[in-house]
C-alpha cells in the first residue's frame, strides 16, 4: 500500500511542474522556474531550443516580450494543459506527456485566440527530493499538416 501511496504522490508532484510551469510563464513570473526545470535541462519548444536553465529563463523572457503586444506585463498567453500521462521509470526517474492548448490574449490581426495545439514529452527527475523537468520537448499538432512523430512518453 506504501507503494502506491507514494506512487500517487510522485505522479502528483511532476503533474504539477506542468501546471505551475504554465502559471509562471502566463503570468510573467519566468525568474522563478528553477521550481520547475533541473539546472541542466534541455526545453525545445517554438522558439527554439534552450540548453541550461540560464538559456531557458532569457529564451522564455524573450519570447515573453515579442507576445506582449499590449504592454501589460502579464497574460498575453495562456497555456492549459489536459491529459498528462505519467510513468515512472525508476525510483528517481520518470517521463510524461501531455496535450497543450495555446492561446493567445494579446491583441492581433486575426481574432482566432487559438495559437496551436500540441504534446509536450518530458523527462523528469528527482534532484535533492524534488521533481524536476529535466528534458522538455514540444511537438505542435496544429497548425502544421503534419502528424506528430511517436511521443517518447508513455501510450
Amino acid at each position: 500500500m506504501h507503494d502506491k501511496i507514494q506512487t500517487l504522490l510522485d505522479k502528483d508532484e511532476i503533474r504539477d511542474l506542468r501546471i505551475r510551469y504554465s502559471h509562471l510563464l502566463d503570468g510573467n513570473r519566468i525568474d522563478e522556474l528553477d521550481t520547475v526545470f533541473a539546472e541542466d535541462a534541455v526545453v525545445e519548444v517554438t522558439v527554439g531550443r534552450m540548453e541550461a536553465l540560464d538559456a531557458i529563463k532569457a529564451g522564455l523572457k524573450e519570447a515573453y516580450a515579442l507576445f506582449d503586444r499590449d504592454g501589460r506585463g502579464h497574460y498575453p498567453f495562456l497555456h492549459p494543459i489536459a491529459n498528462h500521462l505519467i510513468e515512472l521509470t525508476g525510483p528517481d526517474t520518470a517521463q510524461g506527456t501531455c496535450y497543450l492548448v495555446d492561446f493567445e490574449t494579446a491583441t492581433k490581426a486575426d481574432p482566432n485566440p487559438l495559437l496551436l495545439l500540441g504534446l509536450y514529452a518530458d523527462e523528469y527527475r528527482r534532484i535533492d527530493g524534488a521533481w524536476r523537468i529535466t528534458r522538455s520537448q514540444l511537438k505542435v499538432v496544429w497548425p502544421t499538416p503534419e502528424a506528430p512523430e511517436e511521443s517518447n512518453g508513455p501510450a
